[in-house]
């Protein structure tokens, strides 16, 4: 009653024993969770076991709940879990009579590296044993992957992955106008030009209208000794932004402030990163965010960089300053940015709450609190800077515990 791991150039993981009773049950399929890269601690696993034994094997809604209620921690890993529960159960669901009539199986999970159709991985498996075999892709795996579990070369592939992001935000009225057929402001040079053909007659009048220019995107990373884990693949998406999108300002935030836009300007991943810690001469150091937010709104944003801009601050939250500086300097920026967007990597931890005194003291004056822990969040924080948005505070995936609502809205930017 073992499996077989896969072979044929795909990742594979150990046997997985499986039996009737609950207790194996449960750690039988925490071992195929844990095998797709979700987080599945010892404790879950026995609190299935213990749900396993109240609604029995025969309901297969009742055993998808109790998995899925101590077995899932994180939203985006629902897909994950519902393709390998589907499987798991069609193999192995219902109730069984007595231990003898049961067969023993084999477990495959194949994680595809390619598209091409290869050979099945599990051929040599003898022929007498049914096989339950659980492929998915690893682009996917690697997608739901949290950044402080990530290796080099992992490292190097979700930068491919961020690659393809785009980051456009809602455009902003430009001073320079714009012909425009259905315009309201009379186009005087252009319907002298038209008058010329028709021997100075203005028989055609051209109209135009303010034209639309790309907000700047501005961010700010924190490169603290708390942030370490997270720094390097959030730094890896600021590459991303800059070297993707026109008009993005990139900043590192720790004890000082540092531009780090023309290094991160560099096309070459490695190249960019080499530059932009030598740069910080602050990385994995102590962080005050309220000073370094001070030093922005004094040093650029007074100069406008900030003024209409959409604003993202990816941060832990954990700040050795003032909390007041920081809800000051905060409250400074969220007046003069169209938007201002919080990413906490932290988020994604199960029972979060935004206790931290940076984090609590800069959360009134936010628009987005969003996650940051993975390829996934970073896809979903470009469509939150993609979208039109609205005043207030919205964070994402929002359950009951993760939904913070500001009671006013602040007063925004004009543009």
């Amino acid at each position: 009653m073992t499996a077989t791991p896969a072979s044929n150039g795909r990742a594979a993981h150990g046997p997985v024993p499986i039996v009737s009773r609950g207790e194996d049950m449960a750690v039988a399929f925490g071992q195929v969770l844990r095998g797709l890269g979700l987080a599945v601690p010892i404790g879950s696993v026995i609190q299935f076991a213990e749900a396993l034994g109240l609604v029995g094997f025969d309901r297969r809604d009742g055993v998808y709940w109790a998995a899925r209620s101590t077995l899932v921690h994180r939203p985006e890993d629902l897909g994950l879990f519902d393709r390998a529960f589907a499987v798991f159960w069609e193999q192995h669901g219902g109730h069984r009579d007595g231990p003898n009539e049961e067969e023993p199986m084999r477990i495959t999970i194949a994680v595809d590296e390619g598209d091409e159709n290869d050979d099945d991985p599990d051929s040599s498996a003898p022929d007498d044993d049914p096989t339950l075999q659980l492929r998915f892709s690893a682009t996917e795996v690697l997608r739901h992957k949290d950044f402080a579990a990530y290796s080099d070369d992992e490292l190097h592939e979700a930068h491919e992955l961020m690659g393809s992001l785009r980051f456009a935000g809602p455009p902003r009225r430009s001073y320079r106008m714009r012909p425009s057929r259905h315009g309201s402001a009379p186009d005087i040079r252009a319907t002298v030009r038209a008058s010329l053909r028709a021997e100075g007659e203005p028989i055609v009048r051209c109209w135009q209208e303010p034209g639309e220019r790309l907000r700047r995107l501005v961010l700010l990373l924190d490169v603290s000794g708390s942030m370490e884990p997270y720094a390097r693949g959030m730094l890896r998406f600021v590459h991303a932004a800059v070297a993707g999108r026109q008009r993005v300002e990139a900043f590192a935030l720790g004890t000082r402030l540092t531009r780090v836009t023309r290094e991160l300007s560099s096309r070459d991943p490695d190249r960019a990163f080499q530059l932009a810690t030598a740069r910080v001469l602050d990385w994995s150091g102590g962080t005050r965010l309220g000073d370094c937010l001070h030093r922005f709104n004094d040093d650029w944003g007074v100069r406008g960089m900030a003024r209409g801009a959409i604003v993202v601050i990816l941060s832990d939250g954990w700040d050795r300053g003032d909390p007041d500086v920081l809800a000051e300097q905060m409250q400074r920026l969220s007046r003069v940015a169209f938007r201002t967007i919080w990413v906490n990597p932290l988020k994604v931890t199960p029972g979060y709450a935004p206790l931290a005194r940076g984090m609590a003291a800069a959360l009134p004056h936010i628009d987005a609190f969003v996650e940051g822990h993975s390829v996934a969040a970073m896809e979903e924080l470009a469509a939150t800077i993609s979208a039109t948005g609205g005043r207030g505070i919205r964070s994402t995936h929002g359950g009951e515990s993760h939904r913070w609502e500001r009671s006013e809205p602040r007063a925004r930017a004009a543009g």
